[in-house]
């Protein structure tokens, strides 16, 4: 499995890097910290879940490479200004300093709005095959990472700071914040393979579950991960009295959740057969990580 995903990894990063070739120019120093929170680790989670997703509905995994990359700029620009003094105040991610850190608070703010005008720059370009499907798949993107998804996430995070909300605040919390974009990699991926709307809603299934099993897993590793494995600080949820299902139902029902919205994710793909070996492999993969 992890010659599997570095092989893909490999295949985005050489995209990646194209997309984002440093300038000789006066504003040289931008490219230097997007890429500085690019290529600073990463599982590439969501390019090699819309690449796969792709390939299982029967797709060309090229025709989607420029979408999968701007999804991963998008979750780094996310990152980038998570971590600002405004809003987690962390100083390391991945094991290395923050953006505004290592450049400043103010480069950070720009590396990140660069990033996210950079994707939208990538898919407006497409010149691929399905222009069709492409002009869907950017609206999936835009919808997803604003403020009816990831943006709506995060703005509902930060309003439930210091508040005790239910189970079932911190899913719809955790499905806009972490799981939007998550579900439009899935989405968007079943969408340029010309899958079938039955296919599109097994898919959508499969990203929802394995976006909650994912919140759940970050949540049980900040209790009981190690900060070497994980790259940042351990304990910082609880430090910070943020809202998680280990806060909210404690570390032992949280692991049975993970395992139960796990299995409801391969369950949804079973009408794929054998082109979903992949993706059930991947699920494992991600809610056992220690990382």
């Amino acid at each position: 499995m992890k010659e599997q995903l570095k092989e893909q990894i490999d295949i985005i990063d050489g995209y990646l890097d194209k997309y984002l070739s440093e300038k000789d120019n006066p504003q040289s120093v931008i490219y230097k910290a997007m890429r500085y929170s690019v290529f600073a680790g990463g599982k590439r989670l969501r390019p090699i879940l819309m690449m796969n997703v792709c390939e299982m509905c029967g797709g060309d995994v090229k025709e989607i490479i420029p979408f999968a990359c701007a999804m991963e700029m998008i979750h780094t620009y996310s990152l980038i200004h998570d971590d600002l003094p405004a809003m987690d105040n962390d100083d390391l991610r991945r094991g290395i300093p923050t953006s505004h850190i290592k450049f400043g608070e103010a480069t950070a703010i720009l590396a990140g709005d660069a990033l996210l005008n950079k994707a939208f720059e990538i898919v407006s370009d497409y010149s691929g095959t399905n222009p069709e499907r492409a002009l869907n798949a950017i609206n999936i993107l835009a919808v997803s990472s604003g403020t009816e998804g990831m943006i709506g996430g995060q703005i509902v995070d930060m309003e439930s700071e210091g508040k005790d909300i239910t189970l079932e605040e911190l899913k719809y919390l955790h499905l806009n914040k972490t799981g939007a974009i998550i579900r439009s990699a899935c989405a968007i991926g079943a969408l340029m393979a010309g899958a079938s709307e039955k296919e599109m809603t097994a898919v959508d299934n499969f990203a929802l579950n394995l976006g909650v099993a994912f919140q759940i897993q970050d949540d049980i590793l900040d209790v009981i991960g190690s900060e070497e494995e994980l790259g940042k600080p351990i304990g910082s949820d609880a430090e910070e009295n943020k809202n998680t299902y280990v806060k909210i139902a404690g570390l032992e029902e949280a692991k049975k959740m993970s395992e139960e919205y796990s299995f409801k994710a391969k369950n949804s793909l079973a009408g794929f057969g054998g082109k979903a070996d992949f993706l059930l492999k991947l699920t494992d993969y991600l809610t056992l990580r220690r990382y």
